[in-house]
């Protein structure tokens, strides 16, 4: 069963788990179908249900638990009291839980890259929930529980975390022009991305390896990370450019940049995250196709493509 099945990871999960021969079940509120077509949703049996509606009633652990699931992978778990619940209520009912946590688990950093043991604490609602969730199902010895941590997820469908470390379409716009492009501190801040593929592979391998997967939490992301300057520089060169970065104080890029799209880069940049993917290889065999660059170039070339980015001119790549 994979909770959440429609949306990034699960796109490219749930046809894994069937060529792989498991019979899937998802759950999710049947409001959007994946990002990717694939014949194999064909063998998938769907069921709609509003995971945090039922959660309130107290009413979705049963609903999963009903199917008598081997394995249950959940991929829109947000707080402790929900992951508890659900912990509860599979014991005994389902051999194999596993969960989709967030590198934001890990705070600011302080050493890189960060493994599972070295993260610094994590800062703001989402990323103290991800952790008091894998910290729980570590300490659980009554179900088999398994934690994923991917980076910033990209792919075909939806807009990546861009240069700046945020989702504002104008940054791609003012790349692919040419034009300057203002960049708060000296660029040397690091984003972590990982395509959905890579994720949906490391679930695969997780489920695959139960054994070596029982009780461990792992990172998921590309096999490196790019800072703010490379990135940029990489992206205008989509286009035939050549980025024109101008240094800013952080007060000054705030001045100039929408609110939001300011604190997005803020929550991203001051994370300063790169980490290993070692424990992932060794245990599980991850072994990602994509790197950074080329996750989120096949989401760019996609938006470009079905019109859902504005930019001054065509990809040359």
């Amino acid at each position: 069963m994979v909770v959440g099945g429609s949306g990034h990871i699960g796109t490219f999960l749930v046809p894994r788990l069937v060529r792989a021969g498991h019979e899937v079940v998802t759950i999710s509120r049947g409001q959007r179908s994946s990002y990717v077509d694939d014949p194999a949703w064909a063998q998938v049996r769907h069921v709609v249900a509003d995971r945090e509606a039922e959660d309130r009633d107290g009413t979705f652990p049963g609903r999963v638990a009903a199917e008598r699931a081997d394995v249950v992978v959940d991929l829109i778990c947000f707080t402790l009291e929900s992951a508890k619940a659900l912990v509860e209520r599979l014991r005994g009912e389902t051999g194999h839980l596993l969960h989709c946590g967030s590198i934001w688990r890990a705070g600011p950093s302080v050493r890189l890259p960060i493994t599972e043991e070295n993260g610094e604490p994590p800062l703001g609602e989402y990323g103290i929930a991800k952790d008091a969730i894998a910290r729980m199902l570590k300490a659980e010895h009554r179900l088999v529980t398994t934690s994923l941590h991917p980076g910033h997820i990209v792919g075909p469908g939806w807009h990546p975390i861009g240069p700046l470390g945020n989702l504002d379409p104008g940054v791609w716009r003012r790349l692919s022009a040419g034009e300057p492009l203002d960049v708060p501190g000296i660029g040397a801040e690091f984003l972590h991305h990982v395509h959905a593929d890579d994720v949906a592979q490391a679930f695969e391998a997780a489920i695959a390896r139960r054994d070596a997967a029982a009780g461990q939490d792992f990172s998921v992301v590309a096999p490196s990370a790019l800072n703010v300057r490379g990135f940029a520089q990489i992206g205008a060169s989509w286009f035939g450019q050549q980025a024109r970065l101008r240094t800013v104080s952080w007060e000054e890029f705030r001045r100039g940049t929408e609110a939001e799209a300011a604190q997005a880069s803020w929550e991203h940049l001051s994370r300063n995250h790169y980490f290993s993917i070692d424990k992932a290889r060794t245990l599980l065999g991850y072994a990602p196709r994509y790197q950074p660059e080329e996750a989120v170039l096949e989401s760019v070339r996609w938006l470009v493509h079905h019109d859902r980015l504005e930019v001054a001119r065509p990809l040359t790549v």
